[in-house]
């Protein structure tokens, strides 16, 4: 039989579609991607950071500087909160150009880790001695409310531990692809309007896993808060895993789970899991967590390798369901989410305890102390308190349990160290991040621009008194938490009236916790030198405009661009 003419030229070639191919995976461990995927994947496989510790005391404290194995240098050091530091005289134009060998200084950034923000004054002794002695009197109270050194030497690291061990201290997993420190509500336990103590959590998360070989091998840095403060101090939208003060139609109060917060360069935040966590089951939900991270996580690129990523991709429901089925092997009730944060979220001030003693909050200029300031603070906080000091996630700290007799003197004795307990919104609400004075990374100085920026406006505008967050970054990595700040700025080269390339800051407006990211105006950037007139004049069109109650934030969101120029 003669088949049908085509409808068609018979000069064609038949196309098959090609075989499907493989996703290529993330680097999930879970779905079989085990291999080593890129240099840090590989320099973990290797050895795991926590055995790095060893060779510290037994090889590099003893040899030197120049000992040091590469891999344990600028890798598996971290895993005990060393970096090396920016070697001085390196401008910020060659920041991203040069290799690590040129850029690395001799000596090292240490991160002390103080879980909860917790500390005795004998605690706070040690770490101000180890300043003076070994770090040249420089200290940082961090956002993360760890203390940083600088100027460490190799040869002093194992002193340095053995100091800290000695008061329940250490550095260990305070950096590094780890569960980093978990921070904490400073007044947890004595503030009268807290939901619950999160410090029996902390603690228990911390000695549980913290060290652990279980977890030292993560795909990247795993950020926790763990808090029932009705403040929400710990800013909980922002970090990897925070459980969050709650109370459930029962009235118990318990724990919301948030998850997949960070900033940097992909800015997210957490989501909520709807669930409802009793304390004795935090650390079960924890660990949950952090093994869906360390399972599911992504491997393959640097730069997507933190839990929000696999957050957004799965959605909450997605990862509620994951965390039940196969990690906690039980459902988690629904709960509720906790009442919305106060305006002000720090604990600056004096303010009385649900004992009836009084906590006093004061300000560090953007967290710098050094070593004689804080034995200082720790004398204070044996004559006039307990003896109990506490660091917040503003870069601030808070002597605790203060008789009320001894609040007046307990201030005026902070303010002769110009500690302030009635700060200027600028000294109390700016942050800064490390900076081009030590970090690799950074573009620009932040530290005493910060501190510079603070003491003028504070001259220029002795009357404001509204809430503003200017937060100063010195590059795109958001330490500082840039773009939740009323005023963020990101610091980068710019050009200058001159044609000259300069310090200076590409600048975010209006950002808010948990709600929005800071704007940025097209083309809206400052120079180093220009940016406290800059800040002028945008905070006295804020003043000027803004209707009663009206959050700076909000004023953004209607104010002309010419305004915010």
């Amino acid at each position: 039989m003669r088949c049908a003419s085509p409808p068609y030229d018979m000069d064609w070639t038949l196309t098959v579609p090609p075989a499907t191919k493989r996703k290529r995976g993330e680097g999930q461990w879970a779905l079989g991607y085990r291999e080593p995927l890129n240099k840090n994947e590989e320099n973990k496989k290797n050895d795991d950071g926590l055995n790095v510790r060893r060779r510290i005391i037994d090889v590099y404290s003893k040899a030197g500087f120049d000992s040091i194995d590469p891999a344990d240098l600028r890798g598996r050091f971290r895993w005990f909160g060393l970096y090396t530091q920016r070697k001085p005289g390196i401008d910020g134009g060659k920041t991203g150009s040069l290799p690590d060998e040129e850029l690395d200084d001799r000596y090292f950034m240490m991160r002390v880790r103080i879980d909860g923000g917790q500390l005795s004054a004998e605690q706070l002794r040690v770490i101000a001695d180890i300043s003076t002695r070994y770090a040249r009197g420089t200290a940082d109270i961090t956002d993360r409310q760890n203390v940083q050194y600088h100027w460490i030497a190799i040869e002093d690291v194992p002193a340095i531990w053995e100091a800290l061990e000695s008061v329940g201290l250490s550095t260990m997993e305070a950096c590094g692809d780890t569960p980093r420190v978990i921070i904490g509500c400073p007044l947890a336990g004595i503030d009268a309007d807290e939901v619950l103590d999160g410090r029996p959590q902390i603690g228990q998360i911390h000695d549980l896993y913290i060290g652990s070989p279980e977890f030292s091998n993560l795909p990247r840095k795993f950020k926790t808060a763990v808090s029932g403060c009705a403040a929400h101090c710990t800013v909980h939208e922002i970090n990897d895993v925070a459980l969050v003060g709650t109370v459930n139609d029962e009235g118990e109060a318990g724990y919301q789970v948030y998850v997949g917060g960070g900033l940097s360069t992909n800015p997210m935040f957490a989501k909520s899991l709807g669930v409802f966590v009793k304390p004795e089951q935090a650390h079960e939900a924890w660990k949950g967590i952090i093994s869906i991270f360390r399972d599911y996580g992504y491997r393959r690129l640097r730069h997507r390798a933190r839990i929000k990523f696999l957050v957004n991709d799965w959605g909450a429901e997605k990862f509620r369901e994951v965390l039940e089925k196969e990690y906690l092997g039980y459902a988690l009730p629904d709960g509720p989410d906790p009442a919305p944060p106060v305006r002000q979220r720090d604990h600056v001030g004096v303010h009385p305890q649900k004992d009836g003693d009084f906590y006093v909050g004061f300000a560090p200029k953007v967290g710098r102390v050094n070593g004689p300031l804080l034995s200082a603070i720790a004398d204070l906080a044996e004559r006039y308190g307990s003896g109990r000091v506490a660091t917040t996630v503003e870069q601030k700290m808070v002597i605790l349990d203060v008789p009320e007799a001894n609040v007046e003197a307990l201030s005026a004795a902070l303010a002769e160290h110009d500690l302030q307990v009635k700060p200027s919104t600028f000294r109390r609400q700016t942050m800064a991040c490390t900076g081009i004075e030590y970090c690799k990374l950074a573009i620009v100085e932040t530290k005493q621009r910060a501190m510079d920026l603070m003491d003028e406006l504070e001259k220029r505008l002795p009357d404001f008194d509204q809430p503003l967050t200017i937060n100063v970054n010195g590059c795109p990595n958001a330490c500082a938490r840039i773009q939740v700040a009323d005023i963020g700025l990101k610091g980068q080269l710019v050009v200058d009236d001159n044609g000259d390339q300069v310090e200076g800051f590409q600048i975010h407006l209006g950002g808010q916790l948990g709600a929005s990211f800071g704007k940025k105006v097209r083309g809206l950037k400052t120079t180093s030198a220009g940016l406290t007139d800059y800040v002028e004049r945008v905070v006295r069109n804020f003043d000027a405009q803004r209707t009663e109650g009206e959050t700076f934030a909000a004023w953004v969101q209607r104010a002309d661009d010419a305004d915010l120029k």
